[in-house]
């Protein structure tokens, strides 16, 4: 799998990304067919949840992460490299069981290549730093197919945050779903972003097609307070938080409003709100959870005020979506319709998969993969490193 991929305007290839998210569930893989402007097919998909113990490196890590920052000793770069390892061989069975066990029995297509983001253990914007756990040159060679990793480094360079890098993706959907008025995609993950996007614009890269950033807590801070509470991974249903009320005084004390009311571009770590636990640790656990799931909402809700019009709706992507008290908090809080986006065809669970297909393929042709409107780089950027297997 050496050298050029014939990919180009109107040539298409099939692509596969894999996703490793802040909350440590699991890996998605995705199969995409695009030439990194259109989407022409969706592929065969894929989730494996972590096993207990599977990551237990990158666990600790998040909760002291400083230690981990360069210079580090002998000792912790031998346990960074185990990790690695764990992490490479882990995302590689995703591959393999995407392709071996398709839907329906049908055989599915090789990918010509495979965008691999790799599992972050910590994300600080502020000091130009981000760490995403995952060797591409490894993983291609395994694998005997090219792969695109290390998507962030080069934004960072460039002045931008690094995060998000889903927004060039969310305008090919806008486009292949048919929007006409501007739109916004809100994943829901460990951390919530928000994604504007004008349909109207040619190029996601285009002055005014894209706006996007972190709007605060997703479902890391809910589940921690799960785990904590009742050895309980998430809220299931979030039928904790329907029991409980919402604790308002607290939920402003957590509100972090100078980070909701800085100006866009703007990116968050997992624990960047973790103080939050702390002030909320004598409520019930159904009066905490409906208080961090309100949380999520309301942060959702503040980052109407930096878009550059109201949006005709929102798209919910992302563990969150499945979360039915927290859907009825953010349709309570936003003015107007909120649907997940299986409402358009869409794959909730495998779009941020597909997002690293994509910019894959935009990465093999030099194209922009995040613009200022979207991380706040100086210029638009074609991030992401080429490894193949020899």
């Amino acid at each position: 799998m050496e050298g050029k991929i014939d990919v180009g305007p109107g040539r298409p290839v099939w692509a596969m990304g894999l996703m490793s998210g802040t909350s440590l569930d699991g890996i998605d893989a995705a199969l995409l067919r695009t030439d990194g402007e259109i989407i022409a097919a969706f592929g065969p998909a894929s989730f494996a949840a972590y096993r207990p113990g599977d990551l237990a490196f990158v666990e600790w890590v998040h909760r002291d992460w400083q230690r981990y920052r360069p210079p580090q000793s002998e000792e912790l770069r031998i346990e960074l490299g185990e990790a690695e390892g764990d992490v490479v061989h882990l995302h590689a069975a995703s591959v393999v069981r995407t392709l071996v066990a398709p839907a329906h029995g049908a055989s599915p297509p090789l990918p010509a290549v495979i965008g691999f983001h790799g599992q972050t253990v910590a994300h600080d914007p502020a000091a130009g730093w981000t760490w995403q756990l995952g060797d591409g040159l490894a993983l291609a060679r395994v694998l005997n197919r090219a792969v695109v990793w290390d998507f962030r480094t080069a934004d960072m360079e460039a002045g931008g945050q690094g995060a998000p890098l889903a927004p060039f993706y969310h305008f090919a959907l806008a486009k292949h779903i048919g929007a006409s008025e501007p739109l916004v995609f809100v994943n829901i993950g460990g951390v919530a972003n928000v994604t504007w996007v004008d349909p109207s614009k040619d190029l996601p890269e285009e002055e005014g097609a894209l706006l996007a950033f972190d709007t605060g807590p997703g479902n890391a801070l809910i589940n921690d307070w799960m785990q904590r509470k009742t050895g309980e991974p998430l809220d299931h249903d979030g039928q904790a938080a329907a029991k409980g009320d919402v604790d308002w005084m607290a939920l402003h004390s957590n509100f972090g409003r100078s980070y909701l009311q800085r100006k866009p571009p703007k990116s968050l770590d997992r624990n960047d709100f973790h103080g939050a636990m702390n002030t909320i640790e004598e409520l019930s656990t159904n009066d905490g959870a409906a208080t961090l799931t309100a949380l999520t909402a309301e942060c959702v809700g503040e980052a109407m005020q930096h878009m550059p019009s109201p949006p005709s709706r929102w798209l919910v992507c992302g563990g969150g979506r499945r979360n039915p008290t927290m859907m009825q908090m953010l349709t309570d809080r936003l003015a107007a319709p909120v649907d997940p986006v299986e409402a358009v065809g869409l794959d909730g669970d495998m779009l941020e998969a597909q997002a690293f297909a994509y910019l894959a393929v935009r990465v093999l042709r030099g194209l922009p993969t995040s613009a200022p409107s979207t991380t706040g780089c100086r210029q638009p950027v074609c991030g992401g490193r080429i490894s193949h297997p020899r």
